[in-house]
């Protein structure tokens, strides 16, 4: 069995999942600011479980990873300010709790990996991005994360928006569109209003196309749940920019939005140090 650890800056899903990566289990709670107060919330969920003999586990969370270490060293972005943890030693705390080695990632990477297990017989490099409180990117070749984009902070992409330079995820993320409509993506249901969501989505994710150069884009986060809502004035932005050099690849919606980081927390865990039998 594996531990999958989802931690968000509001909320935290634990799941325990088969050799074959089903989920067995999961239980969620909010995710206590103090990094103390979690480690003690998780002993007490992870003991709850019926599961008690793990093989090994996976953590991800939002913010800067040292995998050297299994340390989240501190938060990215503009609006993670809600989970305040900084040099945490969290490999060593959750490897405590199970007895068993454990995986830390960037939550993003953790997504992208799982997604791009979906996609593993149609595309060989996948570009997650997850436009939710703030904006994620995870790339992947194989199925496995890119060599030297592991630490992209996407959401920080400096972009002209209404004649200033300012980050991309101060405009276009979850945060930014409940902060503009007084609406969240469930409850905005307007074509006027996806236009303009989907012209600021498409600003940076042109700049993304244009280096990654991927087979395929997946959109996570509460947003892409919603890409029914805009897809084809997201295309229609995108198309705009098209050229023989940069090709707008398909754009799909994450199949697992809410068990992602879990399910990528176990293909990590499982890469590492599962059995070989």
């Amino acid at each position: 069995m594996y531990l999958g650890v989802d931690v968000g800056g509001t909320k935290t899903l634990v799941a325990s999942l088969t050799d074959k990566g089903v989920i067995t289990e999961s239980v969620k709670f909010p995710t206590p600011k103090n990094y103390s107060a979690f480690v003690s919330k998780l002993t007490k969920v992870v003991t709850s479980l019926q599961t008690k003999d793990f093989r090994a586990g996976g953590i991800a969370l939002p913010g800067k990873i040292d995998r050297t270490h299994g340390v989240r060293q501190h938060a990215t972005g503009l609006v993670f300010g809600n989970l305040p943890w900084k040099n945490v030693p969290i490999q060593a705390d959750v490897e405590k709790i199970i007895h068993a080695p454990v995986v830390v990632e960037n939550d993003a990477n953790a997504s992208a990996v799982s997604e791009a297990m979906l996609l593993k017989n149609k595309y060989e490099t996948v570009l997650y991005v997850a436009i939710g409180t703030g904006i994620g990117v995870g790339a992947t070749v194989r199925c496995k994360l890119a060599d030297g984009l592991e630490d992209m902070e996407a959401g920080q992409i400096l972009l002209e928006h209404h004649d200033q330079l300012v980050r991309w995820e101060s405009f276009a993320s979850g945060h930014a569109i409940l902060e503009r409509f007084g609406k969240r993506a469930s409850d905005i249901n307007d074509a006027k209003t996806w236009k303009i969501i989907a012209k600021d989505i498409a600003a940076g994710l042109i700049e993304l196309i244009a280096v990654v150069q991927p087979d395929v884009i997946v959109l996570g986060g509460g947003i892409g749940t919603h890409y029914q809502k805009y897809e084809k004035y997201l295309i229609a932005n995108l198309k705009k920019y098209e050229i023989p050099l940069v090709q707008i690849p398909p754009i799909t919606k994450a199949q697992r939005p809410e068990e992602a980081v879990v399910y990528g927390c176990y293909d990590l865990a499982k890469e590492r140090y599962g059995s070989t039998t």
